[in-house]
């Protein structure tokens, strides 16, 4: 990818410190979110992703269950959550879920994803009981689950500190986290998206627990609705803090905020500029982090291919069957089976790579 002849001067200055490996201050990574050369941002975000990973783009055989839609928040943001009287609630039977499971692992994946509402009657042993029959049915299947507002919702329901919450997770099967719940940390506009949601301070804080009780876990941010740029910089900075205190973070997941259904008063999805600059920016800024993360659900599959230019490395996984992002108006597919994932990354030029969730490699498509 080439420059534009016109570069900002700004990204001259930044241009220097990014191939010294120099790591950038949140002022610099700001002047890069204001610039319109989103050419030359991407070029730095290329040479940076190159760097760490070379032409290599990974992705995972997946699937994802979202046992209940059931919520007692109800998020300004969230077109997903339902109370129980809703006539589209829903809650999965055991039953239900093991057969998902099954047939992921008939499917050839090696990992379930699983995330749902705060369910208002269900206690703490019913997700314990989720992950230990899939994980001593399907062993072979790593269990990702459960966002830190769960987790947070756990510890209360239970009366257990977060750190016993995992602990009992582990012991079930838990192998890692999601990112979820992240959202933006700024709290005023955290009140305003999400007000009964856990503080980001607090997010941060079981997601630091997580990673001392040997638990990995991927982070995300949610861009699009009300928040700043300036929001967003001081969002990728605490997650950079504390990747720095752990290096328990395994990628970095930006995701585009979706409308419809939701309070939010915000019209229209976020653009492709916006998408592929945020893209970029995080793989320039967050400098500590290996992966990041285009996941194809929120962005379509074609800009999820350009985004390979533009500083990602992974584009996520097969899914087959996602509700969330789906219930706020996402136009994309649900299912985008291994050998699609394959073509989309070999013809922009890179080389596909099948991983597990904790980013081993378990097949090369030279």
């Amino acid at each position: 990818m080439k420059s534009s002849a016109a570069e900002d001067s700004n990204i001259r200055e930044i241009r220097e410190k990014v191939y010294s490996g120099t790591r950038l201050s949140d002022e610099e990574a700001l002047d890069l979110f204001r610039s319109n050369d989103l050419l030359s941002i991407g070029e730095l975000a290329d040479y940076v992703n190159r760097r760490k990973n070379g032409e290599k783009v990974y992705f995972v055989v997946n699937r994802h269950i979202n046992p209940t839609n059931i919520c007692i928040n109800k998020c300004q943001l969230c077109a997903f959550g339902r109370d129980e009287s809703d006539s589209d609630a829903y809650l999965m039977s055991m039953a239900e879920v093991m057969s998902v499971a099954g047939a992921a692992a008939s499917d050839g994946a090696t990992e379930v994803h699983i995330v749902g509402g705060l369910h208002p009657t269900l206690p703490f042993e019913f997700y314990l009981e989720i992950i230990n029959r899939i994980k001593n049915e399907f062993p072979g299947l790593h269990i990702q689950a459960f966002t830190a507002v769960e987790i947070d919702y756990f510890s209360r329901i239970s009366r257990r500190s977060i750190k016993d919450v995992f602990r009992a997770l582990v012991d079930s099967g838990l192998g890692s986290l999601p990112g979820g719940g992240a959202e933006i940390f700024n709290s005023g506009v955290r009140n305003d998206i999400c007000s009964k949601k856990i503080s980001g301070e607090r997010w941060l804080e079981i997601m630091e627990t997580a990673h001392n009780s040997g638990l990995r876990s991927n982070a995300t941010m949610l861009y699009g609705h009300i928040e700043t740029l300036e929001d967003r910089i001081q969002h990728m900075s605490l997650l950079r803090d504390l990747q720095d205190r752990t290096g328990g973070f395994q990628s970095f997941i930006p995701l585009a905020f979706h409308p419809e259904n939701t309070r939010i008063n915000k019209k229209g999805l976020t653009t492709g500029v916006e998408d592929l600059k945020t893209l970029a920016l995080a793989r320039v800024y967050l400098d500590n982090f290996k992966h990041i993360k285009a996941f194809w659900i929120m962005l379509g599959e074609k800009l999820s291919q350009i985004s390979l230019n533009f500083g990602v490395n992974d584009l996520d996984g097969t899914v087959v069957e996602e509700r969330i992002t789906h219930s706020a108006g996402a136009q994309t597919g649900e299912f985008l089976p291994r050998n699609e994932l394959i073509r989309f990354i070999q013809s922009a030029g890179r080389i596909p790579v099948e991983r597990d969730t904790l980013y081993n490699e378990l097949k090369i498509y030279s």
